[in-house]
């Protein structure tokens, strides 16, 4: 089984902790690190659409999103968090392909560290967990 993960680059600090979750759970599952593909994009805006390219080269399983957003003082934070979350919604339907959210969305860097935590405290293990999941569930359904 084939994964891909897509990982903003913005607050780096917060998602190289969830890439590294992420990357323990799918190993800890048997998925073999050749199997899976990991797509850096500059921020969490960009993760749909990198998500959406990956599922339609048809060569994954599932795709797990990981980014993080850390609140501010202006309402820029609520646009790209519902962006993000409906973009993937989208594109997991149109490509049949599962897509995991594992985007923080937080009102602190504190709250970020917290999500990016060790072992399956971290919101990486757990996006990466949903993904093996429902990619096992779509597996039934193909024809």
């Amino acid at each position: 089984m084939r994964i891909a993960l897509v990982v903003s680059n913005y607050h780096d600090f917060v998602t190289d902790r969830l890439q590294a979750g992420a990357l323990a759970a799918l190993s800890a599952a048997g998925v073999e690190a050749a199997a899976v593909t990991v797509l850096h994009v500059p921020g969490a805006f960009e993760i749909p659409f990198a998500a959406r390219k990956a599922a339609e080269t048809g060569r994954f399983a599932a795709i797990v999103c990981l980014g993080c957003l850390i609140k501010g003082a202006t309402p820029h934070f609520d646009f790209i968090a519902s962006a993000v979350a409906h973009g993937l919604t989208d594109a997991a339907g149109a490509t049949g392909v599962p897509m995991a959210f594992g985007v923080l969305t937080t009102n602190s860097v504190e709250e970020a560290l917290e999500r990016a935590g060790e072992g399956s405290a971290n919101k990486g293990w757990e996006a990466a967990t949903a993904a093996l999941q429902m990619a096992e569930l779509a597996a039934r359904f193909k024809t």
